[in-house]
């Protein structure tokens, strides 16, 4: 036998790689003198690399609540979170340098007015100590991904809400985010504007490989964009159902008229109607 082939004999198998999202029994609580209010319960989930995970549910049902939690806005009351096998929460201590591998995408823009669209995109990597060259590089490249080359001089005001919406992506998308959480980020904007930026967004999870977890109220927007859609309960937020969605990917609009993307619609219509 040669040394090669019993080094192989004796090597040790090759772990796979973690998830890169694991929630097991997540819940939150909130307390204040008069009451305690439960937001979430035993929420257990895994999200794998590069999927595109949908959290639907009503309103108060806890989406935004959870999607703080995950990133590291709000300490859970009981469960554990981890980032590729990494726990995020140590107790009610989160561990900044798991943080710092989120980004993060809120239905307001939040851009500074007085910063240019370069300027606005690069900040992480600023507050982070990177160089000029560097972040002007990376803001360069990042606005040509989300449609918005020659525009990295403008100023927020003179941008449209989904042109701030882009830089909002771009800005989560600068450190390359080994999760990007997204919190309703075109709840604010128009139908046709929304419509394009699910096209947008759809291409740039794609080109980025990203692992997104996205909440939203728009049904037909989870589905479109969502590998699996993840349906809460009413308060406390559990979760009561998860959908496959089997479309292959880049998806057009035209999937929205295929049988079985209506049908996956209605039902899941129909189980938020029956939580009523």
């Amino acid at each position: 036998m040669s040394a090669h082939h019993a080094e192989t004999l004796t090597a040790a198998p090759r772990q796979a790689a973690p998830p890169k999202l694991e929630l097991a029994g997540v819940g939150k609580e909130f307390r204040s003198k008069r009451a305690t209010t439960r937001a979430l319960h035993d929420i257990t989930l895994t999200i794998s690399d590069g999927e595109f995970v949908s959290v639907i549910g009503r309103s108060g049902c806890g989406k935004t609540t959870l999607l703080r939690t995950l990133a590291g806005l709000q300490s859970p009351s009981e469960g554990q979170i981890l980032v590729e096998g990494r726990s995020l929460w140590n107790g009610s201590r989160v561990d900044s340098s798991v943080v710092s591998e989120l980004g993060v995408v809120f239905q307001d823009a939040n851009l500074f007015p007085w910063y240019s669209v370069a300027d606005n995109i690069a900040l992480p990597l600023k507050l982070r100590g990177a160089g000029k060259r560097e972040r002007r590089e990376r803001a360069h490249e990042l606005a040509k991904l989300v449609g918005l080359a020659g525009f990295e001089k403008s100023y927020p005001r003179e941008l449209s809400g989904g042109m701030r919406q882009r830089v909002a992506i771009a800005r989560a998308l600068s450190t390359r985010p080994k999760l990007l959480l997204m919190d309703e980020p075109f709840g604010a904007l128009d139908a046709l504007t929304r419509e394009r930026m699910n096209a947008e967004l759809q291409r740039i999870a794609l080109a980025t490989k990203a692992t997104v977890v996205f909440v939203t109220h728009d049904i037909t927007e989870a589905v479109f964009l969502g590998d699996r859609v993840v349906q809460l309960s009413p308060r406390p937020g559990r979760i009561s159902e998860i959908r496959m969605v089997d479309f292959p990917k880049p998806r057009d609009f035209d999937v929205q008229t295929e049988p079985e993307f209506g049908r996956i619609v209605r039902e899941l219509r129909h189980a938020l109607d029956r939580q009523e």
